[in-house]
């Protein structure tokens, strides 16, 4: 909530007739002393007494509460009191755009108030209350609005009650500026309506971005927001610290995607020397793969196939090799077959036919065997075994040759 300050020192008051509101001293329920303002004609009849307020700015609020601690007489405790004796007064609010206190009487008494209620008391003081000091303090909250002008007057009107105002509290409400998912929400006036709910565009806090979009808050009427729709997220290289704010990963660490996770060591044969790494960058000698994930370790490139072995006949041959001594640190090594048809002097080679046949197949091998047939007698053939893993490309590892076979004289060479 949001004061508006008014003080009695503000407050300007007309009468009708005889009878106006005083300013007198008097006492709180603490017993401290206080300036009210006080009325109390309940003797003459057709009352019309009002007091009213200074113009009020109302700053932008849309709805206006009033706080009104008072005081009134029991008129059953006063003796001889007429039946015109009241126990409530009226509260009304005049909106202008300008201060106009400065007009005459004749102009307030027939300004047109709008109404904002008739106020009871819950307790009365009697004459024996009121005399041992034991004053039954009253505190009503009323609203109103919509409000379009630049400010307002409060008038509070007398009709007949004994009565005390001890103090009168104007302010508005509205949902203070907050971070919630990872955006900030502006400070935002509460609607017209107690029942209203005002809508708060946020924007994503730095180093943030947004996941759902649009990202806002509902303002409602007490002044506290409700559940927040869309959010935003830690960008990639940045984790979440407090619920607020987005922090840069340290160095050693990374964060390959944006979201709630929290920044990873970098793994093995890896390194990040900067703050806000979205990846490990792999020291020297390693290597990682088109397909590795960044959390993923760095890998060498795996030694030789070994130990190579060869059958032939007319129009086939078998390869079989052993796998590399060393993987490099992978599980994913596979196996190519270079099949190429070359001339005698092997100068000029050519890929070979298409209906060379491999079993059970020519790439992505997983085993170390393959069964070649439908080669085309009378040729020279040159077999390669091309090694692949996920480090191939990038760390330029070389081919290996196998062998090279006549399938018409038989002859491997």
């Amino acid at each position: 909530m949001y004061f508006l300050k008014l003080k009695f020192s503000q407050l300007i008051y007309f009468f009708s007739f005889s009878s106006q509101w005083e300013e007198v001293s008097g006492y709180d329920e603490n017993l401290n002393t206080i300036r009210t303002y006080q009325v109390c004609n309940v003797f003459e009849p057709s009352q019309n007494n009002w007091l009213l307020t200074t113009f009020i700015d109302r700053r932008g609020a849309q709805r206006i509460y009033v706080e009104i601690r008072f005081t009134v007489r029991d008129c059953s405790s006063i003796p001889n009191v007429p039946g015109s004796c009241k126990e409530t007064f009226n509260l009304y609010y005049y909106e202008t755009d300008a201060v106009i206190a400065t007009k005459g009487t004749a102009f307030w008494m027939e300004a047109p108030y709008l109404k904002v209620d008739t106020i009871a008391a819950d307790e009365s003081f009697s004459q024996v209350d009121f005399g041992g000091r034991l004053m039954k303090v009253n505190s009503e909250v009323r609203s109103f609005g919509p409000l379009s002008k630049n400010g307002f007057y409060l008038a509070f009107q007398d009709y007949g009650a004994c009565m005390s105002l001890l103090s009168v509290r104007v302010f508005y409400k509205k949902c203070p500026s907050v971070v919630q998912n990872f955006a900030i929400f502006p400070e935002t006036m509460t609607g017209a309506e107690s029942t209203s709910l005002v809508i708060a565009r946020g924007m994503c806090i730095a180093n943030s971005e947004e996941v759902d979009v649009p990202i806002k808050l509902y303002c409602n009427g007490d002044g506290e927001w409700m559940v927040p729709i869309g959010s935003c997220t830690c960008k990639a290289g940045f984790e979440p610290d407090n619920g607020n704010v987005c922090r840069a990963c340290p160095p050693g660490t990374f964060k390959s995607s944006q979201g709630p996770g929290l920044c990873l060591q970098c793994p093995p044969n890896s390194r990040s020397t900067s703050e806000a790494a979205t990846i490990c960058v792999c020291r020297n000698g390693y290597y990682r793969g088109d397909a590795d994930q960044p959390d993923q370790p760095c890998t060498s490139v795996p030694s030789s196939p070994r130990n190579v072995i060869s059958f032939v006949n007319e129009t086939s041959v078998i390869l079989e090799w052993h796998s590399p001594r060393e993987t490099g640190g992978r599980n994913d090594v596979v196996y190519n077959i270079v099949c190429r048809k070359c001339r005698a002097d092997r100068r000029s080679c050519s890929h070979c036919d298409e209906n060379v046949d491999f079993v059970p197949r020519q790439l992505a091998l997983t085993d170390t065997r393959v069964f070649i047939t439908l080669l085309c007698a009378r040729s020279l053939l040159n077999q390669r075994c091309r090694q692949e893993r996920g480090v191939t490309f990038n760390s330029l590892a070389p081919d290996w040759l196998f062998g090279c076979y006549d399938t018409h004289s038989q002859n491997s060479k």
